[in-house]
Parts: structure tokens; sequence; C-alpha cells
């Protein structure tokens, strides 16, 4: 394993959405490709509406995205009147390149995943064993883990998760923040499986009882009391994968094996599963195994890499990195130069 410091510069850490769909140069909703140095994609929201004269909740976006990076990726502002807004607005370290009209909003989750380009500097450790961990996370994929910006600062969101849902009767939340908090518990249930599931070295293979998730869709299937000669071939070849609990009400759909593993990695988290079940949420699945698109690498000397990839919406570079490089966040430091806000 190699050590190395992660966003030492935004340009470090470029982020490109993949919307999945052209718009349709139509309907009242003005589409805006951004470019975004060191900005806050919600903080990013608010100043579009101001610019365009329009309430906030006019404004919307498919995914919030790294503030310390580049990024570039699509905004919708409503416009009934179809307000020909011909200049971008005056923000440092904002670009407007593209824009068109849409007959839709864009809506969270909407689009099909992000590409990545990323390069750790002052790396540090065995190159060659480097090398054999890279060519495993393209040949084998990685642990599909959510990542630590999805539990907050210093696990803040997890904690406050613990405490609204242990009360008898959780008190009655906006929805964003209701939304984080029940998205948060539901992610560290699902790590705490798949932490397991990687001690076990089973996180990419069957075992019985599995559900197996389709390659590139949220379609899942089982539980499959048998691992077939059948399912390990299309295991290996990546057309499915198994896969791990996003709680909600009622039992897991595992069972046997993999229904075993589960109940003995939460039986220490009663109060999350139990909260979690009280809300309006089905027992979903989420792939274990995470196979990054595209994965390639490039060394810029010899205590610099550039690694470039694609994953699908809701996956987390983080994971990708985790699986080769113990990393540093040099955007944490004290004197990193932040460029916005």
């Amino acid at each position: 394993m190699i050590t190395a410091r992660i966003r030492v510069s935004p340009e470090d850490f470029e982020v490109e959405e993949q919307l999945g769909f052209e718009p349709d140069g139509q309907g009242e909703h003005l589409l805006l490709w951004i470019q975004k140095r060191g900005v806050n994609t919600a903080w990013l929201g608010t100043q579009l509406a101001a610019w365009a004269g329009v309430p906030a909740s006019s404004v919307s976006w498919s995914g919030m995205k790294d503030r310390h990076a580049v990024t570039r990726q699509w905004f919708s502002i409503h416009l009934p009147r179809r307000i020909a807004l011909e200049h971008g607005p005056a923000l440092d370290g904002v670009t407007v390149l593209a824009r068109s009209w849409h007959g839709r909003k864009l809506r969270r989750g909407s689009h099909r995943g992000n590409r990545f380009v990323i390069t750790l500097r002052e790396v540090q450790g065995d190159r060659d064993a480097a090398e054999a961990a890279l060519v495993a996370v393209a040949e084998r994929g990685v642990p599909n883990a959510f990542g630590e910006q999805r539990f907050g600062r210093d696990a803040g969101n997890l904690a406050r998760a613990r405490s609204w849902l242990a009360a008898d009767r959780p008190r009655r939340l906006p929805h964003e923040q209701r939304g984080l908090l029940l998205s948060t518990a539901r992610s560290h249930l699902f790590n705490l499986v798949l932490a397991e599931r990687v001690r076990r070295d089973d996180w990419d293979r069957g075992v019985p009882g599995d559900c197996f998730q389709l390659d590139g869709s949220g379609s899942w299937f089982g539980p499959e009391a048998d691992i077939t000669d059948e399912l390990h071939r299309r295991v290996g070849s990546g057309d499915i994968h198994p896969t791990g609990p996003l709680w909600g009400a009622g039992a897991s759909p595992a069972t046997a094996e993999a229904a075993t593993i589960e109940a003995e990695a939460l039986a220490e988290e009663a109060v999350l599963c139990e909260g979690l079940a009280r809300f309006d949420l089905r027992q979903e699945r989420r792939a274990l195994r995470l196979r990054p698109m595209g994965f390639s690498r490039e060394w810029l000397g010899d205590d610099v890499l550039r690694v470039r990839f694609q994953l699908p919406r809701g996956c987390f570079a983080t994971a990708v990195l985790a699986a080769f490089c113990d990393t540093v966040d040099a955007s944490q430091s004290a004197d990193y130069q932040r460029s916005g806000p």
C-alpha cells in the first residue's frame, strides 16, 4: 500500500458529471453546463437563483459535487417566460460552458454517473506493489463503500442520526434533514456488512443466501440458496454482483449464510435498525462490488500518480483510492488555500 496526498490544489481532483441524456432544446427549464472551482454546489444554486431573479426552489441540480475540486455539472433554472439570460453570473471560480432549454427540471439522482481525473502527490511506498494493486482495481474492482463525506465532518451526521432514531418518537425534521439522517444510518449499516465481507474476502463472490444486483442497474434478484456454476460465472464476468442491505422495514431478504453474516455484522446496531424500520423505507440492496469503468493510470515522475475512471451515481471515488492507497486530504489542513464559499 502506498501513501499520498490528494487535493493539494482543486485541479488535482476533477469531476465531470455524465448526465445520460441530451437536453431537448425546448421547454421552460434553462440548463446550464457549469464549471466550478472551489465552490459548494448548494451555495452556487442560491447564487444562480439570485442572478436569475427566481426563488431558490426554481434552481435544481442532479448531484452534489466536491467543493475542493474542479467540477463540471448541470444546473436547471425554471423560467416560465423563457427569459433570455445571455451572460453567466459574475462569480469567482464559476464559468458557464454551455446552455440549453429542456422540458423538465433536473432531479436529484437523475444523472448517470461521474468521470474522475485525480492526481496523487508525494506518493511514497513500494511502487511495484502499487502497480499490482492498480491492476487489481481494474480487474477485480473494489469494495463499494459509502465515502466519509456521507457521514459528515468527524462523523457528525451519524451521531445525529443515532440520537434522533433512538427517541421513542423521533421529532419532525425538515425534509432535507430527515432524508440526510436516514441515508446516513443506512449507509453506515451497509458499510458494516461490507467490512465483514471484506474481512472474509468474499465481497466479490456469492455465498449461499445472497441477493445479486445486475451490473449497471438497480434491479436485483434472489436470495439464491445455491451458488451454482452459472452464478459463479456471471459474478466472475461482472454481469452481476453480490449485495448488502440498505435497511428498511421488515426482514432482510438475504437467507442462509448471507443472512448470518448480516445479522452478526449488525448485532450492535439495533437502535439504527429498529429506528429505520419505523419509517416508510423498503428493504433495498446495494452492490458490494464496484468496478470502475475506463480505469487507467499514469506516473508523472517518481512521486506523482494520476488515475482516471468513471463511476455510476451514488458511488464514491474515495472507495477506489482506498483500494490501493492511504490518502491524506490536503483540503482538510489548516493552511489549505480555499478559493470559494
